[in-house]
């Protein structure tokens, strides 16, 4: 998992719009691969804040974030290309684009932020989910966003948090009066 500071840099990486708002969408929506490279322009909701993906994982729909950022980034990029159907179109505007150059930007944004992490696209989704548990989100809530069927797939994510457990209180800490010990 990359920090927030991380995917800070490896999203600005990039002076290419596209592939800036591509990464970017990845990260803000915690989108898998195939599913940002076959967003339409109609699954983008400004009005609800919110992104549709349209048979993810296991063929079902899900809503997920928009981000405030992210709708900054998309209009600018909308702007600039005019995507008609594809939100992200291939070589060929009939086609989206492919999961390889989405790798391929990734890589590329790797190397010019000079992290020295392995990251791949996947860790984006993963540091989306690993960033709301950090920031108090409720992982029912995660699960819903991620598109999880069960709780145990979510439920990977908070051994990889890095929440300071010394925060926690045990709960014989709540007493006011600990028990004695007997010897």
């Amino acid at each position: 998992v990359l920090s927030t500071g991380e995917v800070s840099r490896l999203l600005t990486a990039l002076p290419n719009l596209k592939h800036r708002t591509i990464l970017t969408v990845i990260y803000s929506a915690g989108l898998r691969l195939s599913e940002v490279c076959h967003l339409k322009v109609s699954d983008i909701d400004s009005d609800r804040m919110q992104i549709r993906v349209r048979q993810g994982k296991g063929m079902k729909d899900r809503y997920t974030l928009l981000a405030k950022g992210t709708v900054h980034l998309l209009r600018l990029y909308w702007q600039a290309y005019r995507p008609a159907d594809w939100l992200f179109p291939g070589q060929d505007v009939t086609r989206p684009l492919s999961d390889r150059s989405v790798q391929k930007i990734l890589k590329k944004a790797l190397a010019k932020s000079e992290i020295q992490k392995a990251a791949s696209v996947h860790t984006l989704r993963h540091c989306f989910a690993t960033h709301l548990l950090e920031a108090g989100v409720d992982v029912y809530y995660i699960q819903k966003l991620m598109g999880h069927s069960s709780v145990k797939s979510t439920s990977i994510y908070l051994h990889v948090t890095t929440r300071d457990l010394s925060r926690i209180t045990s709960p014989l800490d709540f007493w006011d009066t600990p028990p004695e010990p007997t010897l």
